[in-house]
């Protein structure tokens, strides 16, 4: 155990590893205490203290500079102050105003644009203490502007979907979407791209995680439907068993079985669950007649000569794999054991 632990340990110090936690970690921050906030704040003042000493002392002209720089250099001081103020200013949205939130997914949202809305600050700072004539330093801007907008597009684009994700939640972190052919659980949102934690993939044929991750650029959102299985006023998804039964069945009998056995499965917690989630969906363009709250069995012809038995549950998305695997082997144990009732194919019988 100790050994695991240490591998685990040195395994964190990878380069790569650190960085894959660091953007992976998203929601899951830790939070600090108040002591250690205190620390911080003690901390992001000191530049500000020490940059204001140095204005002070350069107003009061104990330094001398060359009559060209003076005006130059008593911007950058400024400047210093102002980008330390807005550091601290971070600092203090995100450490009492962010981190007192109880979503989650809010708290990763709120401090990526935190994050932007002060870089941009930052910038504009620094152009200000660079360019005395803000006309000179418009026009600047405009050039390069034009410039980056032709060699830019993709990273733009990306950008803005990245904004159309935050305003229209396409998606949040923690849900399970489809994008493209490509199925997962979202782990991270940046600004220009997407993470996926794979699940399925051409190497499964299941529902179950593939361990590999997908990146795709927030611009697939403007251009390419999103399937999100974790919609807020339905989280589940219906799934079905198919199972090939002789024409001479008992078909009322494999009814039976299956339903029942797709009922004890998904419990009488699930009734309840659809039950207040059909008040919610009775608001909305849903047909509420569509969400039915038990188990549903159907019959259709097979292309062979044999009859598709097929139940229809509903089911979280996580939990799909698990409760198919569940319900297929009951399911079989009870049809199997009236083999006069139902006909299943076996041998060359397929």
């Amino acid at each position: 155990m100790a050994d695991d632990q240490a591998k685990v340990e040195a395994l964190k110090e990878d380069v790569d590893v650190k960085r894959e936690l660091e953007q992976a970690r998203g929601t899951r921050e830790k939070k600090k205490g108040p002591r250690r906030r205190k620390l911080w704040l003690v901390i992001y003042l000191i530049p500000i203290l020490v940059f204001g000493g140095v204005y002070y002392i350069f107003r009061s002209g104990y330094f001398k500079f060359a009559a060209q720089y003076e005006s130059l250099v008593g911007r950058l001081i400024v400047a210093a102050i102002a980008i330390s103020a807005v550091l601290l200013v971070l600092y203090i949205v995100k450490a009492y105003l962010i981190d007192s939130l109880s979503d989650p997914v809010a708290r990763y949202n709120l401090k990526h644009v935190a994050n932007l809305l002060a870089g941009l600050g930052i910038f504009f700072i620094a152009i200000t203490a660079l360019f005395a004539n803000w006309y000179t330093a418009v026009v600047s801007l405009g050039v390069i502007s034009v410039i980056l907008g032709f060699a830019l597009q993709a990273p733009i684009t990306s950008f803005i979907g990245w904004i159309y994700i935050l305003t229209k939640v396409p998606y949040r972190v923690g849900d399970r979407i489809q994008i493209n052919m490509d199925t997962g659980d979202v782990i991270s949102v940046n600004y220009l791209d997407t993470t996926l934690w794979e699940v399925g993939g051409r190497h499964l044929s299941t529902d179950h995680p593939s361990g590999r991750i997908i990146k795709f650029p927030n611009s697939s959102v403007l251009t390419t439907p999103v399937h999100n299985y974790s919609w807020s006023l339905f989280p589940y998804i219906w799934n079905d068993i198919k199972f090939q039964v002789a024409y001479q069945s008992d078909l009322d009998f494999v009814e039976k079985v299956l339903r029942e056995t797709a009922e004890e499965e998904v419990g009488p917690i699930m009734k309840e669950r659809i039950g207040m989630y059909r008040e919610l969906l009775a608001e909305t363009p849903v047909d509420q007649l569509e969400v039915n709250e038990r188990p549903v069995v159907v019959f259709r012809t097979d292309q062979t000569t044999w009859v598709n038995a097929i139940v229809r549950y509903l089911v979280e998305p996580r939990q799909a794999g698990p409760v198919k695997t569940r319900l297929i082997r009951k399911m079989l144990v009870r049809l199997n054991s009236e083999p006069e009732k139902v006909l299943l194919p076996k041998g060359d019988a397929r």
